[in-house]
């Protein structure tokens, strides 16, 4: 063990990482139908497929994971939120049964009091509007059950916004997407601007009240990629108080690696899988492919130039690390699962990093911005009440 990685451990040990996005419950709904029997994360996973399992998150010294309750696009209307409600159901399973590895948290002070109690904090985060059906009463119904993030877009627009990788729409956000800000200000639900386009991002920014986060995304000037974060909003989470939380997806962050990935989703979508389908029989599919084509490799070194960047730009204040594992087919070398954080923070004590600046990266940033958008919403809640607006009143 070098010397870096033996600090690296230590720095985790006393300030370990808040990961902003990790599609677990996906991925245990696609491979097992969520029989927590046949996928016991008690135990290594690696050969089952999955990124995750609690031994790799103890080795990795994860302290509080934001689980996404993603469903994807084509699930649209009520089957959208009631497959959501399956996901919630599945996080609220695995944390009972692994009670002393999993505390569900739901404010700041649980991911506090998780750590000091050793388990890992298990937190909530919708990854798309579609999930809330354009009904702010659903929106806050998902807050009740403990979402604490709503990702505004996934890879498709919604009625109100518009994403990253499908054609604008929308300009941004509508009426009703402002609307959808503000009232997620007033509950204390973090706006997720990961997914969203560029144009969504500087409107979400302009009407918040409270930090926003990105959950799992990387920087545009460093791989020009439309899922990654540009200068300017980078430049000005500053003064908004929000955290742009670095992704390992390797299309995201590798310029190499983009042509051959829109590929070998096509290969995926030839052979009758959904491109983000990482079961057992559809890795076959990509492994097939990458022996004929042999795809570029992202690596530690790769995230860390990243990271350098944010940091250059938005402030250490302002950066954390949202890997997107069980939710991408391919991952960096050195970070290939749960496991890998240390290599990441080893390299960025290479490059100079204090341990001061580590802990915000891994902890405190996070810990931070969900704290203060409790501060907005118990300050918005006395002087506003829910709103009932609805996308047919706001947008016509």
């Amino acid at each position: 063990m070098t010397a870096e990685l033996a600090r690296a451990r230590e720095l985790l040990a006393a300030h370990p990482v808040v990961d902003g996005h990790n599609d677990l419950p996906w991925a245990l709904r696609e491979h097992v139908r969520y029989d927590l029997d046949r996928r016991d994360i008690a135990t290594d996973q690696r050969a089952s497929g999955l990124h995750t399992d609690l031994p790799r998150m103890r080795e990795g010294g994860v302290g509080a994971q934001f689980w996404s309750v993603y469903v994807r696009t084509d699930m649209s209307g009520d089957d959208a939120v009631s497959a959501t409600l399956e996901q919630i159901d599945i996080v609220r399973q695995l944390t009972a049964r692994y009670p002393d590895e999993l505390r569900l948290a739901f404010t700041a002070d649980d991911m506090e009091a998780a750590r000091a109690e050793g388990r890992i904090a298990s937190l909530m985060g919708a990854e798309g509007g579609h999930s809330i059906n354009c009904s702010l009463a659903t929106l806050r119904s998902l807050h009740r059950l403990g979402v604490r993030y709503l990702t505004l877009t996934h890879n498709d627009n919604v009625p109100w916004a518009d994403s990253a990788t499908d054609e604008p729409r929308a300009g941004g956000l509508t009426r009703f997407g402002e609307e959808v800000v503000r009232e997620m200000n007033r509950i204390g639900m973090l706006v997720d601007l990961s997914h969203v386009s560029a144009d969504t991002m500087r409107d979400a920014l302009r009407v918040t009240e409270a930090p926003v986060i990105f959950s799992h995304s990387s920087a545009r000037a460093v791989c020009d990629h439309p899922r990654n974060i540009p200068d300017d909003v980078l430049s000005s989470l500053a003064a908004n108080g929000g955290v742009a939380m670095a992704t390992f997806v390797p299309k995201f962050i590798l310029p190499e690696a983009v042509d051959w990935t829109r590929a070998a989703d096509e290969n995926m979508r030839a052979h009758g899988f959904h491109p983000l389908d990482t079961t057992p029989e559809a890795m076959a599919v990509h492994r097939a492919f990458e022996a004929e084509r042999p795809r570029p490799v992202a690596t530690v070194e790769t995230v860390a130039d990243h990271l350098d960047h944010m940091r250059e730009v938005a402030g250490i204040d302002h950066i954390g690390i949202g890997g997107d594992y069980d939710g991408t087919a391919f991952t960096p070398q050195g970070l290939e699962d749960v496991a890998g954080y240390p290599n990441l923070i080893a390299e960025l004590l290479r490059r100079g990093w204090s341990e001061g600046d580590l802990a915000k990266l891994t902890w405190e940033n996070a810990v931070r911005v969900l704290r203060a958008a409790e501060a907005v919403a118990g300050s918005l809640s006395v002087s506003r009440g829910p709103s009932n607006a609805t996308l047919a009143e706001l947008d016509g």
